[in-house]
């Protein structure tokens, strides 16, 4: 399998897994580590794709499932697929949807083919399988697409994930088989719930079919951050050096930056969006609960270090008013704080890892970076 994806790594720090690189799509190009914003219908949420340049992302992610059902593949891909559909230049990642019908269970019936489900808005029945998934990914035209996998939920006994990893297995081969656009790189996605020998499996058994990178799947569904750093530390170990490494719907910035520790590149989550709308804003002092009476008539900027649109020229006190009167404005401002915080953060990780500085970066984030509670 060949695409016009390309992975170089420009460093590597000396005291862990963490390094620097740059990813080519078809697109342009992005440096990683990085943060992809999920766009769920083909929209970040509150914001325009400008919005979105000027606060520093360059990659976004897009919802297979739910552009399946909402408006539809066939729509986008005759309007000249989701870029132009949307309005943004820059790469695209679409996942497979199976996380999507993973949390469905009560609406699903899984087969060796697929699975089968009701849809969460009208309840129509619909299949995916592996290749319903490669070719709604290919009509959207994403630059990196997804394998459909089955996404075990936590707990699950062992028996159970020694089926998904044979569903996932199964699946991806079925993907990899698939006619593919030359400028689109699929990513292969491994399974084995928290057993070590099952996630072993699942990632040689991927590796064996070559995708042109790697997610760790399963994983932000109910463990524990000591469980998730284990699962990534013994799965990335088996994982080629020379291809880009994926930790899906991890989100929390210390949870990202345990994940760049242990050899991760990319990251996706709906956190700093859906935060943002819920009034809660990412800071370098950690986070602030903007509803919180005492920023009333706080005339200072959500964070002081922050140059970001909302910050250098809305007040605490401002922000305040608009998500008391649930003003739309609220959410539009907060989410552009939040993901420029996202995009500035992997920046400044970036940076630190190109100088040999990342284990003082990491102390430094951790010392400042105090949780709820901040002012």
């Amino acid at each position: 399998m060949s695409s016009t994806l390309e992975f170089k790594i420009i460093n590597k720090c000396h005291a862990s897994r963490a390094r620097a690189g740059e990813i080519t799509t078809s697109h342009g190009k992005f440096a990683t580590p990085v943060f992809m914003p999920v766009g769920t219908q083909g929209s970040v949420r509150a914001v325009s794709p400008e919005e979105l340049v000027e606060s520093g992302v360059r990659i976004i992610l897009a919802n297979t499932y739910h552009l399946y059902l909402r408006p539809g593949h066939r729509i986008i891909e005759k309007l000249g697929g989701l870029h132009r559909f949307m309005n943004w230049s820059g790469p695209i990642l679409t996942d497979s949807g199976g996380f999507q019908v993973y949390s469905l269970s009560r609406l699903r019936t899984i087969s060796e083919e697929g699975v089968t489900f009701q849809s969460h808005l009208d309840g129509s029945r619909h299949f995916i399988g592996p290749e319903e998934a490669i070719n709604i990914q290919k009509s959207l035209g994403a630059d990196i697409i997804m394998t459909f996998d089955e996404c075990a939920p936590y707990p699950a006994d062992y028996e159970y994930i020694v089926n998904s990893v044979k569903l996932t297995s199964l699946w991806a081969r079925k993907c990899i088989e698939s006619e593919i656009d030359a400028n689109q790189a699929l990513f292969g996605i491994v399974q084995g719930g928290i057993y070590p020998d099952l996630r072993e499996r699942s990632a040689k058994e991927l590796i064996e079919l070559g995708f042109d990178g790697y997610a760790l799947g399963g994983l932000s569904v109910g463990e524990d951050r000591a469980t998730r750093e284990k699962v990534i530390r013994e799965t990335v170990e088996f994982l080629p050096e020379e291809k880009p490494v994926y930790l899906m719907g991890v989100g929390k910035p210390e949870d990202i930056i345990d994940g760049i520790r242990l050899g991760v590149d990319m990251f996706d989550c709906v956190m700093p969006t859906r935060n943002a709308r819920n009034g809660t804003l990412f800071t370098s002092r950690g986070k602030l609960v903007i509803k919180n009476a005492r920023y009333s008539d706080d005339d200072r900027p959500v964070d002081e270090k922050c140059d970001c649109y909302t910050c250098s020229r809305y007040s605490r006190a401002y922000l305040r008013h608009l998500f008391m009167a649930k003003e739309l404005l609220s959410y539009r401002l907060n989410s552009i704080h939040n993901l420029y915080f996202y995009s500035h953060l992997m920046e400044n990780i970036r940076y630190a890892i190109l100088e040999d500085k990342f284990d003082d970066f990491c102390k430094e984030f951790f010392r400042s970076y105090s949780g709820p509670g901040s002012d």
